[in-house]
């Protein structure tokens, strides 16, 4: 069994993404070819944003819509302390200061509550993280955010094609940012990304950071970075996104069975009533997580663990924060485990994953035990 099966997707899409990619090696466009503005105008109908932008990896989304909004030396950016490096990365790249928050406890994602008290003269944004697929509470953190005149970025990396309160992901807040990086649930075949917005000015900046500040051709406006999305990705994005729908309807269909078939034995990381989850990751938590591991693997059942350590205490962010402030992204750093998924597993599969960790636990609850919350 794989952790993630994109044979199974290439098989079932073989013909479409070979005739893609074959119309791309035709006319011979690689660079901002007919295919991206065609992926970018698609994307817009899916979200409801009016501007997709896409570029070449999710990182670099992120980096061009700090950019965009004139993030520089000084500034404070607000992010989660529990998600991959990358979000925080490109706030210190920047030469702005990453302020972590700690996270919810049942869905890992960024604690509104925990939000103001982090705020000072300094803040400038928020990137809240869509965690395993599923948005984080985006109206509360916009209001914050509108009391005091911040802009808000959603990471939607893991959760293209979710929703919010009946409106998508990527179309939550002034801008958003997601991932085509092979793994995600739409992905392309190498790096890819794209960033949304409804602001005119900010799409705007963005396509001129992407190709270098170009406003018009060898006329630098501004600082950019060469971020281009190549057109063979933007091919291989548009033939998978014909599927896109029903492979989420199967996410969560296998979910749901994952749930059932597990419900007593391990504590899955919750799906809140007022939103739906791609599950990008299906994570569960334990105690004995590196036993549990262990079994599996010796039962053939591949995992993973997204992610085993907080982005501030890793070793190039240790002085941005103190242990002590996140004690809930510390305690599910020890205990989350993801289980295979995607669309192309079938019922048996998830069937046989689940016997193989109920037999690992021996028949007995396991329970997360006290983690602790924190309050503003």
């Amino acid at each position: 069994m794989e952790f993630i099966d994109l044979k199974s997707q290439y098989d079932a899409l073989r013909a479409q993404i070979n005739a893609r990619i074959q119309t791309v090696l035709d006319h011979g466009q690689y660079i901002l070819g007919p295919e991206v503005i065609e992926l970018e105008q698609r994307l817009t109908e899916y979200t409801g944003a009016r501007h997709c932008v896409t570029v070449a990896s999710g990182t670099e989304a992120l980096l061009i819509a700090l950019m965009a909004i004139g993030i520089k030396p000084g500034d404070e950016v607000i992010t989660t302390a529990f998600s991959f490096v990358a979000t925080a990365e490109v706030i210190a790249l920047l030469g702005a200061t990453p302020v972590f928050v700690d996270i919810e406890p049942d869905t890992c994602n960024i604690n509104p509550a925990c939000i103001e008290e982090k705020i000072t003269p300094h803040t400038r944004a928020i990137i809240p993280v869509s965690l395993y697929g599923q948005p984080a509470d985006m109206d509360e953190i916009n209001a914050i955010a509108e009391r005091f005149g911040l802009t808000v970025i959603e990471d939607a990396a893991q959760s293209f094609g979710a929703t919010y309160k009946g409106r998508k992901s990527c179309n939550l807040s002034t801008i958003a940012c997601t991932s085509f990086f092979p793994s995600k649930p739409l992905g392309c075949y190498g790096d890819g990304g794209a960033l949304f917005t409804s602001n005119e000015a900010l799409a705007q900046s963005m396509r001129e950071i992407r190709v270098h500040g170009q406003s018009k051709r060898y006329v630098h406006s501004r600082l950019g970075v060469g971020g281009r999305m190549d057109t063979l990705q933007c091919a291989i994005v548009l033939a998978k996104l014909e599927r896109f729908g029903w492979e989420v309807q199967q996410r969560q269909e296998l979910a749901s069975l994952y749930r059932d078939l597990l419900d007593g034995y391990v504590e899955p990381t919750s799906c809140r009533s007022d939103r739906t989850s791609v599950y990008a990751q299906y994570t569960i938590a334990v105690d004995n997580r590196a036993t549990l591991q262990a079994k599996l693997l010796e039962m053939g059942i591949p995992t993973a663990v997204h992610y085993p350590l907080p982005i501030p205490l890793q070793p190039a962010y240790l002085q941005y924060c103190r242990e002590d402030e996140l004690p809930v992204s510390l305690a599910m750093s020890k205990r989350v485990i993801s289980l295979p998924m995607g669309p192309y597993m079938g019922h048996d599969d998830v069937r046989q994953v689940c016997n193989a960790v109920r037999t690992a636990v021996g028949h007995n609850t396991i329970h997360l035990g006290a983690v602790p919350v924190t309050t503003a």
